[in-house]
């Protein structure tokens, strides 16, 4: 019978990874339709700057969100991320749309089975921990299940660059503890800091030391998701003193981060005091392997729900925000998704000719809403593809979407920080990299309605969708994203 199902299963695998090369992929917030049915892979959300926490000034601080809407309250299993996945980073510094620098993550579980004394039996517990945890990130007698993780730093090609192993500082191994997402204050009585004992220092070959943390932190996305994606039915988005009066939807939510702070050389392969003004591009995925078989008797040796196998096949992409939720197709979300930035060119149309403008006007045309009128769009290319002349264009660059950031442009402290970044005058935010604070949407919507042109018609509007970042709902040191939502508050 076991040969039979291993044959049964190896012509499964087989069509698995025929299929999976057909398969659409996405990222984001659910805004692409394969994404949905993955959402530990769901990157939503990805942050670049350089690191305004006093005396951090010389590094530059990457945060690539995953698994979106997280419910505190999402027990047993809470949101433990996907151990057959790989999560990366990629870093573009010679602006040809290629990774020169990968940080690649894997997680692994951890598993204590934890029996009670039932009767005259031992029975396997039900719950993730039967007690308190911490503050320690070595107390983890109670947990029943945890994620460890893994770094490699891969320099050229992802598949066929060399590879090394990030150490772990503070064990002098290679591998760093992920703590247990936020089941409430009496499982963890002080998550912050019990969160806090698991950002590491981290050795980073030919670097130098960086800081390292991968766990459960408050989303700091701010958007009224449900509105927006209603037609737009917000009350009035031409009116920046309407810029905090609608519900953010994403208030009540946590979310999964890899958070990495790495010294800026690293990232530029020079000083940031060159002459040149070092710009660099990076972007996130996250990869499956291409064939993913149900198992029809899953067991507690080894054998789980799935089994995987084939060649790691990229399912989410994300590097400047909203992309592909409002500038991509439809029928192309998946395909973008599956796609590297060399490659960007396929999409050049969505771009040149966006319609997003175009249903903007439809929709509010009332309110004196016009969609600017001169083709291709330069302007977004420069947005989206390229970087901005004299902040952070690189010199020769391949148009390619991806987050940019030139690392020289001086930290503007947490407390001066403009959330309509360059926009507002402060360089040293979007769409020179993000930050936490800046608020992507009201710039993306004033960008695509024509602000960097000289003659839209509503270039001067004060597009909005009515929701503001918080900066009191930040931290002002790494990993910068706040303490998540407890599950439980009593």
């Amino acid at each position: 019978m076991d040969k039979l199902f291993n044959r049964s299963l190896l012509a499964v695998s087989v069509a698995g990874l025929c299929l999976g090369t057909s398969l659409g992929q996405a990222s984001s917030h659910r805004e692409a339709p394969f994404i949905t049915e993955t959402p530990k892979v769901d990157a939503t959300d990805f942050y670049m700057f350089r690191s305004y926490e006093p005396g951090r000034e010389n590094s530059v601080t990457l945060i690539a969100n995953y698994l979106p809407l997280q419910d505190p309250y999402g027990g047993p299993n809470y949101f433990d991320l996907d151990q057959d996945a790989i999560y990366e980073i990629h870093v573009d510094n010679t602006g040809d749309a290629q990774e020169d620098l990968t940080f690649q993550f894997k997680l692994t579980d951890v598993v204590n089975d934890i029996q009670l004394p039932v009767g005259d039996m031992m029975v396997s517990v039900p719950v993730k921990n039967v007690g308190g945890i911490g503050p320690a990130a070595t107390d983890t007698d109670n947990v029943q299940v945890r994620q460890e993780y893994a770094m490699t730093v891969i320099r050229g090609d992802r598949r066929s660059g060399t590879r090394q192993a990030a150490m772990n500082e503070t064990s002098g191994t290679t591998t760093f503890r992920k703590p247990l997402d936020n089941i409430g204050q009496k499982s963890v009585a002080d998550y912050a800091a019990y969160a806090s004992n698991h950002v590491y220092d981290v050795a980073i070959p030919d670097c130098g030391t960086g800081r390292v943390f991968v766990g459960q932190r408050k989303d700091a996305f701010a958007v009224n998701l449900g509105e927006v994606f209603d037609l737009v039915n917000i009350a009035n988005p031409v009116g920046n003193a309407n810029r905090n009066v609608e519900a953010n939807d994403l208030a009540g939510k946590n979310v999964t981060s890899f958070a990495l702070e790495v010294p800026a050389s690293c990232l530029t392969g020079s000083a940031l005091s060159s002459a040149d003004q070092p710009v660099i591009g990076a972007w996130t995925t996250a990869s499956l392997r291409q064939a993913r078989v149900l198992n029809p008797k899953p067991e507690a040796s080894g054998k789980g729900a799935t089994i995987e196998g084939g060649a790691f096949t990229q399912v989410s992409r994300l590097g400047m925000p909203l992309v592909n939720e409002v500038v991509i197709g439809l029928k192309d979300k998946d395909r973008f998704n599956a796609s590297q930035p060399m490659d960007d060119g396929q999409f050049a149309t969505y771009v040149t000719n966006p319609t997003l403008p175009e249903i903007l006007e439809l929709l509010f045309s009332g309110a004196g809403v016009k969609a600017p009128d001169s083709f291709p769009r330069n302007d977004l290319v420069t947005a989206f593809l390229t970087g901005v002349d004299g902040v952070n264009k690189p010199v020769g660059v391949t148009a390619s979407e991806m987050l940019r950031l030139n690392p020289a442009v001086a930290v503007t402290p947490a407390g001066s920080q403009d959330d309509l970044g360059v926009l507002g005058g402060d360089n040293a935010g979007f769409p020179n990299g993000r930050r936490p604070v800046d608020d992507v949407v009201d710039i993306a919507l004033r960008v695509v309605m024509g602000a960097l042109t000289t003659d839209a018609p509503n270039k001067d509007v004060e597009f909005t969708d009515g929701v503001q970042v918080d900066p009191a709902d930040l931290l002002t040191v790494f990993p910068y994203l706040n303490t998540p939502l407890p599950g439980s508050v009593k």
